[in-house]
């Protein structure tokens, strides 16, 4: 008796080529779990590793201006970079050098010795290629959708959420190891994750993804339907990008705004947030959870945005959402919140702020044309770090001055101010281009 096979080898085929197509964005997301999970723990980790050795709220916020620096320095260089390199080359070398940096601290600290000084200058070249790895990880991610056959909505809302994912771990593993060994122990699993970030971009996406787009380069000044033309943009390189975001209203609206929150949220990670959880609270550990759960909520948002609330942005959903995610942490940490409610406050926060990066991100993609990804989004890098080492410098000089509540409540006032601008800039209608973002063309 002859026996029928199971499955018919065509379907089998077809599910075999489906994951083979899915493999590398699967990667992708894989790689930004490791080295923003890496970044995580350095964010908790370093501050706490500054405040033991110094005990000084204005050395955290020195140590805030050299690992904020690079993010300026690093993003506006970042998209010229990627461009000449290309993508995956650059996400590969950001993760190796992240790796030997990050390693280089509790390696010092072991054998000769790590001055303040020294433990500057690894900061600050830690960071240095931070932003043209996230850059190019970020513009990898729309043809690596396409080439999985996701939708750019979708995609975009998995990879916030494996960015928020990332940030949960990260400070989760980063509180438990400094609860038990210590900061510098953290550091060490920290560089464990760039060096497999690495590896995974290294071995699984590929050089050239089937379909895809010529290498980007400047926009052809002949061709009178480019988008970039439209918007003025016709050099190359980190000017062209600024022009571009200049000429866009959206992208000048999302810069401002994240410009002057990010020097809050570089000050509450840098120093109020260290400060708090050291000295007020009595314990550096609480930091890691006060973080992770910000990160958990955040996760919970990204998904249900993804799962469909990118229906439903817009301006009064995005303005919400920023209130509700910056305004409630400084506020309960000034009024002294008990611990486990502080950390119930921190996790609803983050549940606000899970909506924000992938409303603003599906609706540039929306926006930037193909070509222009890189230059774009790494000047978009460079503008919203550009306040962050004004923040933690001013915070240091402001728990000094009039002490850590007085500051606390401060960003709490200046966020919800914020937050709220988009209710009413007319440059932030654009963000209800969301619902209707459609997946990007990679076709030649």
């Amino acid at each position: 008796m002859t026996v029928e096979p199971a499955i018919d080898p065509h379907e089998s085929n077809a599910v075999t080529d489906a994951a083979r197509r899915r493999l590398p964005l699967v990667a992708l997301f894989a790689a930004q779990l490791c080295s923003l999970g890496g970044n995580a723990i350095a964010l908790v980790a370093v501050p706490l590793i500054v405040l033991a050795q110094t005990g000084s709220p204005l050395a955290a916020g020195v140590a805030g201006i050299f690992a904020t620096v690079p993010l300026v320095i690093g993003g506006a260089l970042g998209g010229v970079l990627v461009d000449r390199f290309g993508y995956r080359a650059s996400s590969i070398v950001a993760d190796v050098a992240s790796f030997a940096t990050v390693l280089a601290i509790p390696v010092l600290d072991e054998t000769v010795g790590l001055p303040f000084g020294a433990l500057l200058a690894l900061v600050f070249l830690g960071g240095l290629l931070d932003p043209p790895g996230d850059t190019a990880k970020t513009v990898l991610m729309p043809e690596l959708a396409a080439l999985a056959g996701t939708s750019l909505p979708r995609a975009a809302g998995a990879q916030s959420a494996v960015q928020r994912t990332a940030v949960m771990m990260g400070a989760g593993t980063a509180g438990a190891i400094v609860a038990l060994a210590g900061p510098m122990t953290a550091l060490i699993v920290d560089a464990g994750g760039f060096a497999l970030a690495a590896l995974l971009v290294a071995v699984f996406i590929p050089r050239r993804m089937p379909g895809a787009a010529a290498a980007p380069g400047p926009a052809d000044p002949g061709d009178p339907g480019d988008p970039a033309d439209a918007a003025g943009v016709t050099g190359g390189g980190f000017v062209a990008g600024i022009r571009f975001i200049a000429a866009t209203p959206l992208a000048r609206g999302v810069v401002l705004l994240v410009t002057l929150t990010n020097a809050i949220d570089a000050a509450g990670m840098t120093v109020l947030k260290p400060v708090y959880a050291s000295q007020t609270l009595g314990d550096p550990a609480v930091l890691g959870f006060m973080v992770g759960c910000f990160a958990a909520g955040a996760l919970t948002g990204s998904a249900i945005f993804a799962a469909g609330s990118h229906r439903a942005s817009g301006r009064m959903m995005f303005a919400v959402c920023f209130v509700l995610a910056g305004t409630p942490p400084y506020a309960a940490m000034a009024i002294g919140t008990p611990l486990p409610l502080l950390l119930v406050v921190f996790a609803l926060s983050g549940l606000a702020a899970g909506a924000i990066n992938p409303m603003i991100s599906t609706a540039l993609y929306g926006v930037v044309p193909d070509g222009m990804r890189a230059r774009v989004f790494g000047a978009l890098t460079a503008g919203v770090a550009a306040s962050m080492p004004l923040g933690a410098l001013l915070s240091g000089l402001a728990v000094d001055a009039f002490g850590i509540v007085p500051t606390l409540a401060a960003c709490a006032v200046l966020y919800a101010v914020l937050g709220a601008s988009p209710l009413v800039l007319r440059s932030f209608d654009g963000l209800s281009d969301a619902r209707h973002a459609a997946a990007v063309d990679t076709s030649a």
